[in-house]
């Protein structure tokens, strides 16, 4: 019996032998196959990286530094002299004199940004606020070689610009990822100048996606907290492979610094761009509609079973979406293949779109869902591809048929129909948005011409209900949602 455990014992232990050597021989092959070999780990979260110096000198020879220097057309001093008595001051005679003189007429102004290399030729990628309007562009490389860059192509409405060197050396550009792969929590690593300090490293995750934060038509930012300052502007945002998923655009501060919040154009933007910038302009697609929000109030009104979509207040006359049957009230749901989640995802997706193609859009009408194939037309530098409808609070209303008098007296080209003519702070259609001005077309979808139909139809509410118009200002119309009897 005491053998027989003996015997047991000794399997016991050449079993532990086998399994520790196991285990051994398989983590020292996760190390091996990691990105971040020999990184610290973690085993809370063994996918966490802890160390980024691989990632780093594998990226840092692609990153650029960008000087600029800018002309500044004074005409005098770059500061003009303000005293208490303005042109009567007798201070401005001592300034002129003694301060004038001794200011250039013109002076030039330097700013720094970064940028990246994306192939073996000299191209470089950047942010078009770095390189706009300069008079001269040197980009300095890690190995502390410079060159003079010049501009291939500007996007001022994606903030992207397409820079060139020809440099006497190797060159090793950044290999792309897919931004859209990217998820919230991802470690991402940012390379820059920040302060004009020269190559810096930060680290950080990916703190949100599809930020819109009002810089423009296309807003469709990477959110992150890896520290971004400026002269980080056109600098990489990679991911853990090393792959450039971002560009280092904006950062929100009250200070000029990082405070933990910085926004980055999504690679996959400008790589669907490159092809164009190449050839030194952009070209936009165009669909002819403006679009708004779905709002609660609106989607109770319109019997939408969700807020998803982009709703269509107006329809241009003789543009694409016309032409194809899409009307005012439809809710774009479906552009090309691709969902739209809210009214922001439309005017990227049209713009992109190559002019003359016949792209699927799918429209929810009277709750059913309609395809129209449209054919994308161009963009004139004075549209938008997408056009959003405006809807800022102001005040509230009194209505009156329109006459050719009144029409003068409130700018307006229109000589008929009903108009807003008088406000009141804190009424209800002061809290809907509406504005003097604006014409009433409809009301909960039934057109309106003269006051009496308008009066008949708001008789039909008591206090609490919702009223849906739809009222034309300047160009374009929107619906708005206004409590009534309140």
């Amino acid at each position: 019996m005491h053998k027989k455990k003996s015997a047991t014992g000794k399997n016991s232990r050449a079993v532990k032998i086998i399994l520790g050597v196991s285990v051994l021989f398989f983590v020292a092959a996760a190390f091996a196959f990691s990105p971040v070999a020999g990184a610290q780990t973690s085993g809370l979260l063994p996918g966490a990286p802890g160390s980024f110096s691989k990632l780093v000198k594998r990226a840092r020879p692609s990153v650029v530094n960008i000087s600029t220097v800018k002309t500044i057309k004074g005409g005098g001093v770059p500061f003009p002299f303000h005293g208490p008595f303005k042109q009567n001051d007798p201070l401005k005679d001592f300034f002129d004199r003694f301060f004038r003189e001794q200011l250039p007429k013109d002076f030039k102004q330097k700013s720094l940004g970064s940028g990246f290399l994306i192939d073996e030729k000299g191209y470089i990628l950047t942010n078009n606020h770095v390189v706009e309007k300069t008079d001269e562009i040197t980009v300095k490389l890690a190995d502390d070689r410079e060159y003079k860059a010049r501009i291939v192509g500007r996007d001022p409405k994606t903030d992207l610009a397409l820079i060139r060197i020809k440099a006497d050396g190797a060159l090793k550009p950044l290999p792309f990822g897919d931004s859209d792969k990217l998820e919230v929590g991802d470690w991402v690593v940012a390379i820059g100048n920040p302060f004009g300090l020269g190559s810096t490293v930060t680290a950080g995750i990916v703190s949100a996606k599809y930020r819109h934060i009002g810089t423009g038509s296309y807003d469709n930012f990477i959110q992150t907290d890896a520290s971004i300052n400026p002269g980080n502007s056109g600098g990489p945002l990679l991911n853990t492979a090393g792959e450039v998923i971002g560009i280092n655009a904006a950062i929100f501060s009250q200070t000029g610094g990082s405070i933990g919040i910085g926004f980055a154009i999504p690679i996959n933007m400008a790589r669907d761009l490159l092809p164009q910038l190449k050839k030194g302009k952009v070209i936009r697609g165009w669909l002819g509609v403006m679009i708004q929000h779905i709002t609660p109030a609106l989607r109770e009104k319109l019997g939408l079973k969700s807020d998803r979509g982009a709703l269509v207040a107006d329809v241009t006359s003789g543009g694409p979406a016309e032409k194809a049957g899409i009307k005012r009230g439809d809710v774009i749901v479906s552009f090309d293949g691709k969902t739209i989640r809210e009214m922001n995802d439309l005017p990227y997706l049209v713009a992109s779109t190559p002019i003359n193609k016949k792209v699927e859009v799918v429209v929810l009408r009277d709750g059913r869902k309609k395809a129209f194939s449209v054919k994308i037309g161009r963009m004139k530098e004075e549209e938008t591809p997408v056009a959003a409808a405006q809807e800022k609070a102001n005040l509230g209303m009194t209505v009156k048929e329109l006459t050719p008098r009144l029409a003068r007296e409130l700018g307006l080209k229109e000589n008929k129909g009903l108009v807003i003519v008088k406000v009141e702070t804190g009424s209800p259609a002061a809290e809907a948005g509406l504005r003097v001005g604006d014409l009433i077309l409809e009301v909960d979808r039934k057109p309106v011409r003269n006051l009496r139909a308008f009066k008949r139809n708001m008789r039909k509410y008591g206090k609490g209900h919702t009223i849906l118009l739809l009222v034309k200002r300047g160009g374009s119309t929107l619906y708005l949602t206004v409590r009534g009897g309140e």
